[in-house]
C-alpha cells in the first residue's frame, strides 16, 4: 500500500522525535507498506521547501510569503498524492487544525485516501505556555473536531478509545533495537551513583524535582556521592533559568553536569558512564497521568533501570523501575540510592523484557487497521 508519512516540520539528527519518525516509517515498510516521508525543511539560506524523502516537492521561496504558503496551501502535496496514487496519508499532528488543514484532509478523502492522524501526546492542552503557542492552541481547539471528521483513525499512545469523536488505534512507543545499543559497561554503585537524563528539556520533565532532592541530600554533607548528567537543550528560557537557579541555590555545580544536545557515539559514551536513568517526573503539570513515553523505552533498550512518575502499563511492575508520586515533592535521593544498590536485574534482561515493544510490532497494529479501511 502506497503510504505518505506527513510531518509539518523538519528533521534534526540529534532530535529523538526525528529518530522516532524514521523508525516508524521503516517499521511500516517492514509490514509491507510503500512509505514516502513528506516533511517541511528550512535551508541554510532561508529557503522553505516541502520535501519527499530527499527530493524537493515544492520550493516555497523565502521570507514571510514562504511562511504563509506553508500554512495555507497544501496543493503540492495533494497533487503528489493524486499523481503517485497514494492510498494512505499518515499525519503526525502538529496541533494545527484550521480551515486550511481541514480543506486539505477533505480533499484527501475526496480522492479516496485513507487518513490517519497520530497524536503523540494526549491530552495536550496544558503543554503550551508562551503567548504564540496559546494562540495556535486556541485555533486548534476551535477546529480540531471538524478536522477529525475526515480522519479514519487516530493513533494514540494513551488508553483512550476515542479522541475528538474518532476511534483510536492504541499503540506503545516502540524501539528500533538495531539502532539503540545495549550499554557496554556496568559499574558498581557501592561508592557513588551516576544518574543520566536525556531530553529536549520541558517543564513537565520535572528535573527540578531531582535537583531539589539532590539539594536536600547534599545539605547533610553525605560521604556517598550522587552525580547527575543532564543531556539536552532546554526548550525555552524558563526551563534554562529554573535549572541554573537550582544548581546555584544548592551549590550543585560539582555534582550536576549540563551537556547540551548529544547524539551518536558521544551520547553512547555518556550512557556508558551512567548507572541509572531519569524519566519524566512531572507529566502531571501538563494534565497527563497515563502515557507511554519514548524515553522510557529507549532507556530500557539500552539496559537501564529508571525512575518516573506517570502511569505506564508497560513498566509499572518491572523490577528495574522506581515510581515516584505524580506531585511536586522532591525526589528522595536516599530511596533512589537504596533502590539502585538492591537492583539485581542485568542490562541484557532489561532489554529483553521489552522485545515486544519493537516498532515493527507496534506499527503492525496500525498497518492492519489501514488495510481494513474501506474507501
Amino acid at each position: 500500500m502506497k503510504t505518505l508519512f506527513l510531518v509539518f516540520y523538519g528533521f534534526q539528527e540529534y532530535n529523538g522525535i526525528s529518530k522516532k519518525i524514521r523508525y516508524q516509517a521503516d517499521a511500516l515498510r517492514l509490514c509491507g507498506a510503500d512509505v514516502r516521508t513528506c516533511h517541511y525543511e528550512v535551508g541554510n539560506d532561508g529557503s522553505r521547501k516541502w520535501m519527499i524523502d530527499e527530493d524537493v516537492l515544492a520550493d516555497l521561496g523565502k521570507g514571510i510569503p514562504a511562511k504563509i504558503k506553508k500554512r495555507l496551501s497544501f496543493a503540492p502535496i495533494l497533487q503528489y498524492v493524486r499523481r503517485e496514487g497514494i492510498q494512505c496519508v499518515y499525519i503526525r499532528s502538529y496541533h494545527n487544525a484550521n480551515p486550511f488543514t481541514i480543506h486539505f484532509v477533505r480533499m484527501l478523502k475526496k480522492q479516496g485516501v485513507r487518513v490517519l492522524l497520530e497524536i503523540p501526546t494526549y491530552p495536550y492542552d496544558h503543554e503550551y505556555s508562551s503567548g504564540m503557542e496559546k494562540v495556535q492552541l486556541y485555533t486548534d481547539k476551535l477546529f480540531r473536531h471538524a478536522f477529525c471528521r475526515y480522519v479514519d483513525f487516530i493513533v494514540t499512545f494513551s488508553s483512550d478509545d476515542r479522541i475528538f469523536g474518532r476511534p483510536t488505534i492504541r499503540i506503545s512507543n516502540g524501539i528500533d533495537f538495531a539502532r539503540i545499543p545495549l550499554r557496554s559497561l556496568r559499574h558498581g554503585t557501592s561508592k557513588e551513583l551516576h544518574l543520566i537524563g536525556v531530553a529536549e528539556i520541558h517543564f513537565w520533565h520535572g528535573f527540578d524535582r531531582l535537583l531539589k532532592g539532590l539539594g536536600a541530600y547534599y545539605g547533610n554533607n553525605p560521604e556517598y556521592k550522587v552525580y547527575f548528567h543532564l543531556i539536552g537543550k532546554p526548550s525555552g528560557r524558563r526551563e534554562e533559568k529554573d535549572i541554573a537557579t537550582l544548581i546555584r541555590r544548592y551549590c550543585l555545580q560539582p555534582f550536576v553536569t549540563l551537556y547540551g544536545a548529544k547524539h551518536g557515539e558521544e551520547l553512547d559514551a555518556l550512557f556508558n558512564r551512567a548507572d541509572f536513568a531519569i524519566g519524566s517526573l512531572a507529566r502531571h503539570r501538563s494534565g497527563i497521568y497515563n502515557i507511554k513515553t519514548l524515553k522510557n523505552r529507549e532507556y530500557a533498550a539500552r539496559g537501564f533501570g529508571f525512575v518516573y512518575s506517570e502511569t505506564d502499563d508497560d513498566f509499572d511492575r518491572m523490577p528495574y523501575t522506581l515510581k515516584v508520586p505524580a506531585d511536586e515533592s522532591p525526589v528522595s535521593i536516599p530511596a533512589l540510592i537504596e533502590f539502585c544498590q538492591h537492583m539485581t536485574v542485568t542490562p541484557r534482561e532489561i532489554r529483553d523484557s521489552i522485545r515486544h515493544l519493537s516498532w515493527e510490532e507496534q506499527m503492525k497494529k496500525v498497518y492492519e487497521q489501514i488495510v481494513r479501511i474501506k474507501k
